[in-house]
């Protein structure tokens, strides 16, 4: 930079509404939103949750509707996640491989309402299945083995690409679950179900609610450190990515989402490939609360926060605020 003031005046751009427009650097649009909807029992159900303000569980037909509103306001895709009644959770998670559990039944009624004009992301773990809320299989001693695990997710995955999901995202972080899960979709012809996984998903604090609205908030033994990764660490997530990248995953995702906005830029900075960001039912309770308490106006928090992720590099973002965010930007 050459110039200096007065002939530089970095407020000159910023005066005026129209061009403050067009001199910005980052776009939010609705096609960067997905959009995470729970699934439960029953029929012409809605459950609020507690302890998300806003957010509800929906039975099967309340999906679909759900996805068809989702259609109706640009969002691209919405990402599934099932409320597991307690009589068919077990210590294996067998209700994960049933080709007529929850997941399977709501893809199917997306399907129907919606044909392809929607994506549908279905979320690869037990723990929506187990009885005792870990994300695998437990030895005798209650530590969650890998292999054995990763066994039960392709059988799980494929279980759900049978069913008709575009995007199978393995959020377990059991190693070498990903080049598993992409060889046998290879081998069972779904070539073109792609793969997005929770490459660095962090042990964090800010999970609460989401257990809740899965139901296996009660049920945890213990916590998830030997799996899900310390948030002090920033290294070892670009080397989650890469291990992942070259098993064949078609994108990546960090988890949670504002706290860990370095490792968003790390990520797209390293690899140059699609990078998302879960904004995680901790961040939007916080936010809901700022905004209940009259510390920031709800629409604004909204908004700036989703652009931020844009910002530091995020090809999308999901995000419980994705229906009222698409709804702000198509205003």
């Amino acid at each position: 930079m050459t110039a200096s003031y007065p002939n530089l005046r970095l407020r000159r751009t910023r005066a005026s509404a129209w061009s403050r427009a067009l001199h910005r650097e980052t776009v939010l649009t609705p096609a960067d939103l997905i959009w995470p909807l729970f699934v439960t029992e029953g029929e012409g159900v809605e459950e609020p949750v507690a302890s998300l303000p806003g957010v509800s569980r929906w039975s099967v037909d309340a999906i679909a509707r759900r996805a068809r509103e989702a259609a109706a306001l640009g969002i691209p895709c919405i990402a599934l996640f099932p409320h597991t009644q307690p009589g068919r959770r077990s210590d294996d998670g067998a209700e994960a491989l049933n080709p007529d559990n929850l997941m399977c039944r709501a893809i199917r009624a997306i399907r129907d309402a919606c044909g392809n004009d929607i994506g549908v992301l279905t979320d690869v773990a037990l723990d929506p299945y187990t009885s005792h809320g870990q994300d695998g299989l437990l030895d005798d001693s209650g530590y969650v083995v890998n292999d054995e695990t990763v066994a039960v997710l392709v059988d799980q995955a494929l279980n759900q690409a049978r069913a008709g999901a575009d995007v199978i995202a393995p959020s377990d972080m059991m190693d070498g679950r990903v080049g598993a899960i992409r060889m046998a979709l290879e081998r069972g012809g779904h070539h073109n179900v792609q793969v997005m996984s929770y490459a660095a998903k962090y042990a964090s604090a800010f999970y609460g609610p989401f257990r809740d609205a899965v139901g296996s908030g009660g049920l945890l033994k213990g916590d998830k450190k030997s799996y899900q990764m310390d948030p002090a660490n920033g290294e070892e997530a670009l080397r989650e990515v890469a291990l992942d990248l070259a098993e064949g995953a078609d994108s990546v995702m960090v988890k949670p989402g504002l706290p860990y906005l370095d490792i968003v830029r790390r990520v797209k900075e390293r690899f140059d490939v699609p990078v998302f960001a879960y904004q995680v039912s901790g961040e939007y309770a916080m936010i809901e609360a700022a905004a209940a308490a009259g510390a920031g106006d709800r629409d604004a928090l909204v908004l700036e926060t989703l652009t931020a992720f844009k910002r530091a590099g995020c090809s999308g973002v999901l995000t419980y605020h994705a229906a009222h965010a698409a709804r702000l930007l198509g205003a």
